[in-house]
């Protein structure tokens, strides 16, 4: 008979149908539009995502400007702690200078104290101008982790997105391949739920699988050539030619296999199937389930 890898079309997502674009047995390219469902609740679902992926980027933005501020203040609290350690130089100078004075008693006792005080002063305000930068730099590794956890939320944000954008498309059904659309019953206005078979598909690519007798195949092999007498057109003969050979009986792959190990034992021919692709596609309408007649020749 006519075979073929017959597809069940199914719904991905949930909604209304809102357009059924083929009809009973029409034949349909590979990509054309079998039915619609309702993509409305789906697209506010992709415009909130690309909000969230927007909103994630300007975080992101947010961030570095921060972080270019906090390198402009680093580099600000650096030139001050600069300034603070040449006026406790100076401070140190003139103590010393002044303690000198003092020693020889060149110099005033109120001097050298204000030498004493200046000093301590330069120091206490070295010491604020480190701690400032200190400070300035501890919040880097602040904004550092702020921009870690931003990329994460774009990289989130854009994978949600991503999926909403994936199930927006599920909205929309296709041919998988060509071939024509049956069993239809799909209609426009029903409430289609994940995983409903809608219609059933039948592709254009289609092959005789011919069930041989085990006693047969002694000399059949791929390649060898084949008459093809298909019942619904008794007046023509196509060609094709042996693609393969299935490897085990048809039984032994069925849903109750034999098990002769059971019971008593009666030894019967069994069936291989063997698959039989035409040599030229045919100009007539052929669906799976038609019977056929082929003729292989072995010799």
């Amino acid at each position: 008979f006519i075979d073929a890898r017959t597809v069940a079309i199914g719904a991905e997502v949930a909604g209304r149908i809102t357009d059924v674009a083929v009809t009973d047995n029409q034949t349909v390219k590979a990509g054309a539009v079998l039915l619609r469902i309702d993509d409305g609740d789906y697209r506010a679902a992709l415009g909130q995502a690309d909000a969230s992926v927007a909103a994630a980027h300007a975080e992101i933005g947010n961030v570095a400007a921060q972080m270019q501020a906090q390198s402009a203040k680093i580099e600000q609290a650096e030139r001050e702690a600069d300034q603070a350690r040449a006026a406790l130089d100076f401070a140190k100078a003139e103590d010393k200078r002044n303690q000198e004075l003092l020693a020889k008693g060149t110099g005033t006792q109120q001097q050298a104290q204000q030498a004493m005080s200046t000093l301590q002063q330069d120091q206490a305000a070295l010491d604020s101008a480190q701690a400032n930068v200190a400070a300035a730099k501890g919040q880097v590794a602040v904004l550092q982790a702020q921009a870690k956890s931003a990329q994460a939320k774009l990289r989130q944000a854009e994978a949600a997105a991503e999926q909403a954008r994936i199930t927006l498309s599920r909205t929309m059904i296709v041919a998988p391949v060509d071939g024509r659309a049956t069993n239809i019953s799909a209609a426009k206005g029903t409430y289609a739920q994940p995983g409903q078979a809608l219609m059933m598909f039948v592709p254009s690519d289609v092959w005789v699988k011919a069930n041989f007798k085990e006693t047969q195949l002694a000399l059949m092999k791929p390649g060898q050539p084949v008459d093809i007498e298909i019942d619904a057109y008794p007046d023509r003969t196509f060609h094709g030619h042996v693609d393969s050979i299935q490897s085990g009986s048809g039984t032994a792959f069925s849903l109750l296999p034999a098990e002769n190990a059971t019971g008593n034992f009666v030894k019967v021919v069994q069936r291989v199937p063997v698959k039989i692709v035409f040599d030229e596609k045919p100009d007539v309408l052929l669906g799976p389930g038609m019977s056929v007649v082929p003729t292989v020749k072995v010799r």
